[in-house]
């Protein structure tokens, strides 16, 4: 199992490394890469963005990292497994959404006022079924099943992300992932996790 885990890590590794240098040059040349993760979890790749879901892969900037890599930490990890396959939601997008939205903090509060370890609105929680939305058991399923929801509405992960960050409305408004920096950004930080966070759970 091990050997297996340490193949594994090594072929991420790897694979990351070649997509960097890919990134890098096609950005040398002019040119853009762009991705999207669809609902089975298979990452696709294109230089021409002719489908909605498809995400600007930013080019490397000099002197600074690509892409930041995923926070590690476990603790949370069965309550994720459990919960995750309980709604049909790949765990590692659960984790990696937790660390982008709480950095694992159960008692996180954002200044818009979203709470625990999944950010919960206090309406969102409360549509739910969350009553203590720093409970990180009630968090973390009423957080699942929002994405869970989310997913099943736009049938691939970065718009549903993109609603997870910014709301529906917006996503909907702009018939894909909104043009705010802020959100896309956070897409593509979660999906980053995502990758990262794929060997820390068992098929």
């Amino acid at each position: 199992m091990r050997q297996q885990i340490r193949r594994k890590v090594v072929i991420g590794g790897l694979l990351s490394g070649l997509l960097l240098l890919l990134v890098t040059a096609a950005h040398a040349g002019g040119r853009q890469i762009y991705t999207f993760v669809d609902s089975r979890g298979v990452t696709h790749f294109s230089n021409v963005p002719n489908d909605s879901r498809y995400v600007a892969i930013p080019a490397p900037q000099r002197g600074s990292e690509p892409s930041r890599s995923a926070p590690r930490y476990i603790g949370y990890d069965g309550l994720i497994l459990l919960t995750a396959r309980e709604h049909g939601v790949p765990p590692a997008l659960v984790k990696a959404v937790i660390a982008a939205e709480s950095l694992f903090d159960a008692d996180a509060v954002s200044h818009k006022g979203a709470q625990g370890l999944m950010q919960l609105m206090p309406t969102t929680a409360s549509k739910l079924g969350v009553v203590d939305p720093f409970a990180a058991d009630q968090n973390v399923n009423g957080g699942v099943r929002y994405l869970r929801e989310m997913l099943d509405r736009y049938g691939d992960m970065g718009r549903a992300l993109a609603a997870y960050n910014a709301g529906p409305k917006a996503v909907d408004h702009y018939r894909g992932i909104p043009p705010y920096p802020e959100t896309r950004a956070y897409v593509q930080r979660v999906m980053t996790y995502y990758r990262d966070y794929n060997g820390d759970f068992g098929r």
